[in-house]
């Protein structure tokens, strides 16, 4: 496993909000979004919607799914299972953790 990025401080992602990861900083192909849900939990998907290009940290945190800012696809921010069309393939996860009141993404390989 990768060594961690400290994306910030919990206090710095309110519930509700995404911060995005350059893929430079990650590593990977994509930028990867880190939110946070309303269910208090931190999760990362890459960020770019699998239907078509579009951000989704731009998009719509509610519970534990996120909607595309563009063409309203659901994700499950948990899985990244696409949970409605137009999608129809899963985004990318990567493991987020909490330590010490920092939030630390571990990119995924490949």
């Amino acid at each position: 496993m990768s060594e961690p990025i400290i994306v910030g401080k919990v206090e710095d992602i309110p519930e509700g909000e995404a911060e995005v990861v350059d893929s430079e900083d990650a590593g990977t192909e994509d930028d990867i979004a880190v939110f946070h849900a309303e269910d208090g939990n931190f999760y990362a998907l890459d960020d770019t919607c699998t239907h078509e290009t579009a951000p989704l940290s731009d998009g719509w945190i509610e519970g534990t799914e996120v909607e595309c800012p563009v063409h309203s696809a659901k994700f499950c921010l948990k899985s990244g299972e696409a949970l409605c069309l137009p999608a129809t393939v899963a985004a990318r996860t990567h493991k987020v953790e909490v330590v010490d009141g920092e939030v630390l993404l571990y990119p995924a390989a490949g």
